[in-house]
C-alpha cells in the first residue's frame, strides 16, 4: 500500500520516545519493488562517527553493486534524500537516528531517539522495521509516583526521558506554633492533614493515569507514606502499580530512571515467564497455539493471532511475493512467484512476520531463549480462536 498524503514527510527536530512512532501505521506501507531505505545508526561519541562512516559506505557499495542500472539510479536519488540527515550533527539529548525514505513516493521520515539503536541499512519493499520493534520492547512507558508525607511527584519515563507530570506538597502544620495544643491532639490533627494529603495524591494519580497510556507505574519513597498511599489507591489503579520500592525524595533524574528500568525488567521477565508457560500449556493441550513459520504465517494471515511470541535477536531467511504477499522461509526466491506470478525477493521472515502482526492488531513479545520452548522454531503464537 502507497503511503497517504500526510504520512510521506515526518521529521522531528528533537529526541523522541519509540512509542510515539507510529509502527503500526508504517507496517500498512509496501510495494512490489524495492524503493524504501532505512537507516539506524547511534550517535553518542566521536566512535560512533567514525564507525557509522565506514558502515554506511560498506552498505551503500554493497546495495549499488547488487541493483540493476535502473534501481541503483532511483536508489542514489534516495541517498541524496537523506544526505543531509545522515551527517547532520546530533541535537541535544539525541542519542541514535532513523531514517525511512524513498525518493520514487517522496516519502520521508526521520527519528530523533533518545536510545542508541544498532547499525543498519537495508534496501526492501517496506520500510524496516524489526530494530524499531526491538527498541519499543527494550523501552516501554512506565511511571514512578514518589512520595512521603509531604510531598507527591510523578514522573513519566519515556525512553529514558524522565518528564514530571504532577507535583503535589502539604505544610503539615510543621511551620505553625502549636500554642496551648496538647502534643496528642497535634499529632492526631497532623495524622489526619497526612491522610487527606494521601487522599488527594490518590485522585490525583487516579488522573494521571487515565491520561498516560504507560505500562503501569513504580510507587516508590521512604518510611510508611507510600504504603498508606496503596491503601487508598481505587482497586483499578493498584493493579497498574509495578513494584513498592523504597526510594529517596531527592534521588536524581538518572538515578530515578536506572532503578525505575530495574523495576520493569523484572516485570519484563514475570511476563515473559506467563506468557511462556501458557504458550507450553496450550501446545501440551492442544489448546490455542500455533509454533514455527509456516503455522504461525497462516495464523497470522487469518487474523487469529492474538500473541505473536518471537525469540529475541532472531532471524530466518526466505522470500515473499510483492504482489500477493506469499511467504516461504528458509528458501531461495523463484523467478516468480508461484501463486500469481508476481515478483519475489529476498526478506528477513521475522520482519515479515511482525509487519502481518501490526497490520492485524496481534500484540508482540520478544522472549528470551531461556524461556522459548526450542531455538531452532524462532515463532510461536497464542491464538484468539
Amino acid at each position: 500500500m502507497k503511503p497517504k498524503q500526510d504520512q510521506l514527510n515526518v521529521i522531528y527536530e528533537s529526541p523522541v520516545p519509540v512509542s510515539d512512532i507510529d509502527i503500526r501505521a508504517l507496517a500498512e506501507i509496501y510495494d512490489e519493488k524495492d524503493i524504501y531505505l532505512s537507516i539506524y545508526f547511534p550517535l553518542s561519541g566521536r566512535e560512533n562517527e567514525h564507525l557509522n562512516s565506514i558502515f554506511l559506505d560498506s552498505r551503500i557499495k554493497a546495495i549499488e553493486d547488487a541493483l540493476s542500472p535502473v534501481f541503483r539510479s532511483q536508489f542514489e536519488k534516495t541517498l541524496e534524500m537523506v544526505q543531509d540527515y545522515i551527517y547532520e550533527a546530533p541535537v541535544s539529548g539525541e542519542k541514535g537516528r532513523v531514517i525511512f525514505a524513498s525518493a520514487s513516493e517522496g516519502f520521508l521520515h526521520v527519528y530523533r531517539l533518545p536510545v542508541e539503536p544498532e547499525q543498519a541499512m537495508v534496501l526492501d519493499t517496506s520500510p524496516f522495521l524489526l530494530p524499531l520493534a526491538r527498541l519499543r520492547a527494550d523501552y516501554q512507558d512506565y511511571g514512578v509516583l514518589l512520595v512521603d508525607s509531604r510531598e507527591a511527584k510523578f514522573t513519566c519515563i519515556r525512553s529514558d526521558i524522565a518528564e514530571e507530570k504532577e507535583h503535589l506538597s502539604t505544610d503539615l502544620m510543621n511551620k505553625h506554633k502549636k500554642g496551648g495544643w496538647s502534643q496528642a491532639r497535634f499529632n492526631n490533627l497532623r495524622k489526619g492533614a497526612i491522610k487527606s494529603f494521601l487522599s488527594e495524591v490518590a485522585d490525583n494519580v487516579q488522573d494521571t493515569c487515565g491520561q498516560l497510556k504507560t505500562q503501569g507505574f513504580v510507587l516508590a519513597g521512604p518510611g510508611n507514606a507510600k504504603q498508606q498511599l496503596m491503601d487508598l489507591l481505587p482497586k483499578d489503579v493498584q493493579d497498574n502499580v509495578l513494584a513498592v520500592i523504597d526510594m529517596s525524595m531527592d534521588i536524581s533524574r538518572d538515578e530515578l530512571v536506572e532503578a525505575g528500568n530495574a523495576v520493569l525488567h523484572q516485570t519484563d521477565i514475570s511476563r515473559s515467564s506467563q506468557l511462556a508457560d501458557d504458550f507450553k500449556n496450550a501446545l501440551l493441550k492442544g489448546g490455542l497455539a500455533a509454533y514455527g513459520v509456516e503455522d504461525v504465517r497462516a495464523a497470522l494471515e487469518q487474523g487469529r493471532v492474538n500473541t505473536l511470541l518471537i525469540l529475541k535477536d532472531s532471524s530466518v531467511p526466505g522470500w515473499i511475493c510483492e504482489r500477493c504477499q506469499n511467504l516461504q522461509a528458509n528458501a531461495l526466491p523463484p523467478k516468480e512467484c508461484d501463486r500469481c506470478n508476481g515478483p519475489t525477493s529476498v526478506v528477513d521472515v521475522v520482519e515479515e512476520l511482525y509487519e502481518l502482526a501490526q497490520r492485524t492488531a496481534a500484540e508482540v513479545e520478544f522472549m528470551e531463549k531461556d524461556y522459548f520452548p526450542d531455538s531452532d522454531n524462532m515463532v510461536g503464537a497464542l491464538l484468539r480462536y
